[in-house]
């Protein structure tokens, strides 16, 4: 009775320490994968094939799909962590700069977020039912960040208080449509006569 007790007891400490050497090894091929395919979305485009992104993760192609079975599955994944950088973003601007500065420079390092994503804005326009996801998740995580900001701003009388957030979101990611290989310079010229406009009948 005792040599069996013993023998279960003895048999569970290594499995245990495989299951966390292989969630390990699985999260690193994780973050691997997405700082990989964050760098070619940003050259190549959302629409990069698979084997590049692997690759460059030194991986296989089948370790992309075990984790990420559908392109959109990984598309989301990395937006998801860039959306969560910009999120964070929005806190330390407002803790560094007077409101209307907080919020035009938010919105040029949402627009470099977005430009610098070939193909995203694309995505986010279509009615693909692989994309669907996106468009919540920039609304969801990215709207109450940008409304804190925007409320900030129209309290000192220098934005016009009759915009909304997801108007301002969705017309940057429109401009960002246009830009091509990451050249964000035109695009950030349109943003900030955009941001001009937001002073237009400021406090009238």
């Amino acid at each position: 009775m005792n040599d069996k007790t013993e023998d279960r007891s003895d048999g569970l400490k290594p499995l245990d320490h495989t299951v966390r050497c292989v969630r390990a090894d699985a999260q690193r091929n994780i973050n691997a994968l997405l700082q990989s395919a964050m760098t070619v979305f940003a050259t190549s485009g959302v629409d990069a094939p698979i084997r590049e992104i692997a690759e460059k993760a030194g991986v296989g192609v089948g370790t992309v799909y075990r984790h990420f079975p559908q392109r959109s599955d990984l598309i989301e994944a990395v937006f998801r962590q860039e959306i969560d950088a910009c999120t964070d973003a929005a806190g330390d601007l407002a803790a560094k700069y007077e409101p209307v500065e907080a919020l035009e420079r938010w919105m040029q390092h949402y627009l470099d977020f977005i430009a610098t994503k070939r193909g995203l804005a694309v995505a986010l326009h279509s009615n693909d039912p692989a994309y669907e996801t996106l468009p919540v998740c920039f609304v969801e995580e990215l709207s109450p960040a940008l409304k804190i900001l925007l409320e900030a701003a129209t309290g000192t009388g220098e934005v016009r208080a009759d915009v909304e957030p997801d108007e301002l979101l969705w017309a940057v990611a429109s401009l960002c449509t246009a830009v091509h290989n990451g050249d964000t310079v035109h695009a950030q010229h349109i943003v900030s006569l955009l941001l001009d406009g937001l002073r237009y009948r400021a406090n009238r």
